[in-house]
């Protein structure tokens, strides 16, 4: 089974306003509402290519619920920890303008609540597969995802961790097996620009010296990097497409990999399926669907 966590979900309502001007009345031209998060994401695309997962995050209040319902219509396992007070996140995103995003706060996470996921997570069982991703609510620990790996670490769980700076820093002392920064957050790490593929491989190097077992670096169009523990680096353009949509791009090139590798455990075959559902993602109005993966395959 491979479990998803999302400390930070949200509901995302993604618009086309044409001719944004601030200051201004602006009206849309195109609005779609999907859940979001990064390990929702990843479990929506595991889910569309036949992965049985589970969804763990917090809901709060009316926002909660409807990520919930949406969750529950996509044919996801959604295993919610319920925050008694404020409202989970609805994130606003402008897709026509590059990058623009407006995300919301989020509800305060109490300890007991956090504590009532840690129980969940002990539930996990040798040779699952387990997904840290996103950032966190200002109420919980910045160490948050070394104490869960800590925690589990006597058993036999493939962990991937797909997060910046500090909370990606902090795990690598406990191996996981596989962590997806994007060249800008490799660079923030390292104090670098990093912009083509082979000017990532020595760094990705320098996280597997710290612990980690396989660095995935994804590049946007320039494509991806794959460095592996045994020392093999493999390498590959995107493949060419009209970017439609690149909100969950990175979290559906995780997903790829992680069902790529339950394939057959071959490292080569992951990437490539990383990259093929990564890009499927960026040229839909959706997150990939199986046959828009295989396709780029």
């Amino acid at each position: 089974m491979v479990y998803t966590v999302t400390f930070n979900p949200s509901l995302d309502y993604i618009v086309t306003v044409d001719d944004f001007k601030p200051g201004l009345t602006n009206r849309t031209s195109s609005e779609l509402i999907l859940p979001g998060g990064k390990g929702i994401n990843v479990s929506t695309v595991l889910s569309n290519l036949g992965i049985d997962n589970t969804a763990l995050y917090f809901a709060a209040g009316f926002v909660g619920d409807e990520i919930t319902r949406r969750i529950n219509e996509l044919g996801i396992n959604a295993d919610s920890i319920s925050v008694d007070e404020g409202n989970s996140r609805i994130n606003v995103k402008i897709k026509n303008i590059e990058g623009t995003e407006i995300n919301g706060a989020g509800p305060s996470i109490p300890k007991e609540k956090l504590d009532e996921l840690i129980s969940k997570l002990d539930l996990i069982n040798d040779r699952d597969v387990l997904v840290l991703a996103g950032s966190i609510p200002a109420s919980i620990p910045s160490t948050v995802y070394a104490d869960i790996m800590e925690r589990l670490s006597g058993k036999d769980i493939k962990i991937v961790v797909d997060a910046s700076k500090d909370l990606l820093l902090n795990v690598l002392k406990f191996r996981p097996f596989l962590i997806k920064p994007n060249n800008h957050e490799l660079g923030e790490i390292f104090d670098k620009k990093l912009d083509k593929r082979e000017n990532v491989v020595p760094y990705a190097k320098e996280l597997i010296k710290k612990g980690a077992r396989n660095v995935l670096v994804s590049l946007a169009g320039e494509g991806a990097v794959l460095v592996c523990e045994d020392d093999r680096v493999y390498m590959s353009e995107a493949p060419r497409g009209t970017l439609v949509n690149a909100v969950g791009a990175g979290d559906s090139m995780v997903a790829g990999f992680i069902a790529g590798y339950l394939d057959d455990k071959d490292m080569e075959h992951a990437f490539k399926m990383g990259i093929a559902a990564g890009s499927a993602s960026a040229f839909s109005e959706f997150l990939a669907t199986k046959e828009e993966i295989l396709k780029l395959m």
